[in-house]
């Protein structure tokens, strides 16, 4: 089959399937990405932020809450969208064989995976919308930049769910998921300018936060979030553009081994 005969639309058929499915647990869907920034702002940015009145933050200084409110959201699309991609498109793909099911149809295996990913960005799209509502509530997202959130963090998404895909891909057994878990997601959250600026970290260890995608994120969320984005945003959208392209390639090349026998 050539490629062109391989990509079609019908992926949005999956992105339905899971859309239908997520429908019914709705509610359970929405409650953590409402409460967790409700915890974390209350904890880190009431209680620490009595400690730590404001931070730096490109040249000038910006009150503790204000700074980490956008990190929030950023990780909010992180955790989505991987997790769509990798525990739950596991589940869906060796025990309950869904994926096996869409196979028997017309479906190509690119279509369902791209299915798969454009799903994924799409919670991460649904939590920075709620995590925006929360923070919001808290007065700390300025308008028009808000309005931009969506997009950027929907484009965040798919750099997450392409990478996720990726580690489906290689991943023999679901308890193995905690490796890339502890190994990638686990320092980017604590260590992309999520709670502190990366200025603090040694220069080695500032230049790896550079080169994680939710760095880019947080970056250009916090720009949107504060009210102004900086001269770098051009780079930090170009570098989770090339970062979704690679990553979904090496996705679909894994997914391709792990399927196709």
């Amino acid at each position: 089959m050539s490629a062109k005969g391989r990509f079609s639309m019908r992926f949005v058929q999956v992105w339905q399937r899971n859309l239908i499915v997520y429908k019914r647990i709705w509610k359970v869907n929405f409650l953590p990405p409402m409460l967790e920034p409700i915890f974390y702002l209350t904890a880190f940015g009431l209680g620490l932020g009595a400690l730590v009145k404001t931070v730096p933050y490109r040249g000038g200084e910006v009150d503790y809450l204000s700074f980490i409110a956008p990190g929030l959201i950023a990780s909010a699309v992180m955790w989505q969208s991987f997790f769509e991609t990798t525990f739950a498109s596991f589940v869906r793909m060796y025990y309950q064989k869904t994926f096996d099911a869409m196979l028997a149809t017309p479906l190509t295996l690119e279509e369902i995976i791209i299915g798969e990913i454009v799903w994924g960005a799409t919670k991460a799209f649904i939590a920075a919308v709620l995590v925006l509502c929360v923070v919001a509530a808290f007065g700390r997202a300025s308008l028009p930049g808000a309005l931009a959130i969506p997009p950027v963090a929907f484009l965040g998404g798919l750099a997450f769910a392409c990478a996720g895909m990726f580690f489906t891909g290689i991943t023999p057994s679901i308890d193995m998921f905690n490796l890339p878990m502890f190994l990638f997601i686990t320092p980017m959250f604590l260590f992309s300018g999520t709670f502190f600026p990366i200025d603090n970290l040694p220069a080695w260890a500032g230049l790896i936060a550079k080169v994680t995608p939710l760095y880019h994120v947080t970056s250009l969320i916090r720009g949107l979030c504060l009210g102004g984005l900086g001269n770098d945003a051009w780079i930090s959208l170009a570098y989770l553009v090339a970062f979704t392209t690679l990553a979904g390639v090496l996705s679909l090349r894994a997914m391709r081994r792990r399927l196709v026998r």
